[in-house]
């Protein structure tokens, strides 16, 4: 392993890594000091800063070998709790139509509607998407089709006159035309 010198008063941000890399680095330094050598060369050695070396030994001191582990950092805790996500999901099911829209459509502003109402708790619609990410629910575009659509038109075209549009264009068309 190769160690490079720190000039003096050089600032070392964090080392990336998983929290296995990290817990070895640390193991790695309290190694070090137990040989005997100074916090500041044992910063040298493993690239960090004396003062985090000296807060993993008293950390050791404290917890032992488990208060070097690390730990995610939680962020800000969840507006909705267990219970609560279990119920959002129940009232989803249900569908608009059942909580007074006139489309069976979910947007993310009819969803913060419905938890304000129905949880009290407030999101504003761009948080929606994460939420219902976390609960594996996916977003979804619907079709756009016309209302006067005829289905049974659309079938017999494409049963009857595809095959013959499709034939006249591979016949004669330009290729940029053909299928």
């Amino acid at each position: 392993m190769q160690y490079t010198v720190l000039q003096e008063g050089a600032t070392m941000p964090r080392l990336k890594g998983s929290a296995d890399l990290l817990e070895d680095r640390r193991r790695r330094a309290l190694a070090l000091c137990d040989t005997g050598l100074s916090l500041n060369e044992v910063g040298r050695r493993i690239r960090c800063a004396a003062s985090s070396v000296l807060r993993w030994l008293r950390a050791r001191r404290r917890g032992g070998p488990n208060a070097l582990r690390v730990r995610s950092s939680p962020g800000r805790p969840p507006k909705l709790g267990p219970t609560q996500r279990r119920r959002l999901v129940k009232l989803l099911l249900q569908g608009p139509l059942a909580h007074g829209y006139r489309t069976n459509l979910w947007t993310t502003a009819r969803i913060a509607v419905l938890i304000e109402r129905e949880l009290g708790v407030r999101y504003h619609r761009d948080h929606i998407g994460r939420l219902m990410h976390s609960l594996n629910w996916s977003h979804q575009k619907p079709e756009r089709r016309a209302l006067e659509r005829d289905e049974q038109a659309i079938t017999r075209w494409k049963q009857k006159d595809w095959p013959r549009v499709k034939k006249r264009c591979a016949a004669g068309c330009p290729p940029r035309l053909r299928r």
